[in-house]
């Protein structure tokens, strides 16, 4: 099959979206169907439609990044291709057979497969989360950035489909708690919280019971709550009593939960959720897994804008790895749309980026 490649694109924050803007990038549903197609011309309708889906931010076409590669069709098609295995195995997950069970891994499988062919490369956080949705995405979400971690981690290939699968399944035992509890529009009870905080017990049982699987998947299930500091769920474990494997789903579980809006509190950015992983190192998470975190991805994705300290606005056009805020930044001049010139924070120690422009 082949793929085209929509290199001329910016990111777009949906607030700044305007009527006539041409999309650079299929937008899909959680359960993986396309709602929009790119080359579509955006009217105020479809902006406001992608606004109550709770659509964080778009690629727009933009013939002055022609020169930046943003797209990984690919990886797309992949993520699309699981995300609706993976909604019909949640939503049918005590009906499954075995023939079901293996389709579904194999999607998992041959998208982690794909990402280790890509090698150790530095990704946006915001190329693996676009929807403000806390369903099936989440799981989704949460496999792809533990696989893109574990890759620079060092883990071989069977490690990481076992981690991967395990970040796939790790909330698995929400599905034995009520609809009115996971879907509650206020905060939960104490009770409530009780029976939330049951889901990696469910979860550990639930593999046990309805399937074959490792005991590496198992702790991830049932440990991705823990914390180093002792101060997590189910069982309070410390450093070295948790899984490795749990260590890492943890941190990209966390980092995926807290940027989406919760009845209870407003999402994160996906640059305050980065600071706030690196703040929990230490404490919540471990610390050399939290440095692969920082080296995997980088905090502001290609083609997004950005402001500078000396108040210049412009576009990050590539990255420095290792370096997840220093990329390189292309300004624009009269009207936005003269190229002005092109500046490497690496190189430039005396610039930093002071937001993104949202």
């Amino acid at each position: 099959m082949g793929y085209e490649v929509f290199m001329i694109m910016r990111l777009e924050f949906i607030n700044r979206v305007k009527e006539n803007d041409v999309l650079g990038r299929n937008i899909f549903s959680e359960d993986g169907q396309v709602l929009l197609k790119s080359g579509i011309k955006l009217t105020g309708n479809y902006i406001k439609k992608l606004k109550n889906l709770g659509v964080f931010y778009i690629y727009i076409r933009d013939e002055r990044l022609e020169d930046v590669v943003i797209d990984d069709p690919k990886l797309m098609e992949l993520k699309q291709t699981t995300m609706k295995s993976m909604t019909d195995l949640m939503k049918n997950i005590h009906d499954f057979n075995g023939k079901s069970l293996k389709r579904s891994f194999n999607q998992v499988e041959e998208m982690i497969d794909y990402i280790i062919d890509m090698g150790d490369v530095n990704r946006s956080l915001y190329d693996i989360k676009t929807y403000d949705n806390y369903t099936y995405i989440h799981s989704l979400d949460t496999c792809i950035m533990t696989t893109f971690i574990g890759l620079s981690s060092g883990l071989n290939e069977k490690e990481l489909k076992e981690v991967g699968i395990g970040a796939i399944l790790h909330d698995i035992g929400k599905t034995r708690i009520s609809n009115k509890i996971i879907n509650k529009k206020g905060p939960l009870t104490d009770d409530e919280f009780i029976e939330i905080k049951k889901h990696p017990i469910y979860g550990s049982e639930i593999l046990k019971k309805d399937f074959t699987m490792s005991d590496t998947i198992i702790k991830i299930v049932e440990q991705h709550h823990e914390r180093i500091d002792g101060k997590g769920y189910p069982y309070g474990l410390k450093r070295n009593d948790i899984s490795r494997y749990a260590k890492l789903v943890s941190i990209c579980d966390v980092y995926d939960a807290i940027s989406n809006d919760r009845c209870y509190r407003k999402k994160f950015t996906p640059n305050d959720a980065y600071e706030l992983i690196l703040s929990g190192s230490g404490t919540m998470f471990d610390e050399d897994l939290v440095k692969s975190f920082k080296n995997t991805f980088a905090i502001y994705p290609l083609g997004c804008r950005i402001r500078l300290s000396n108040g210049e606005e412009g576009y990050v056009i590539n990255q420095n790895k290792g370096f997840p805020d220093r990329p390189i930044v292309r300004i624009f001049g009269d009207n936005n749309m003269k190229r002005f010139g092109e500046i490497n924070l690496l190189k430039s120690p005396n610039l930093v980026i002071r937001s993104l422009v949202m």
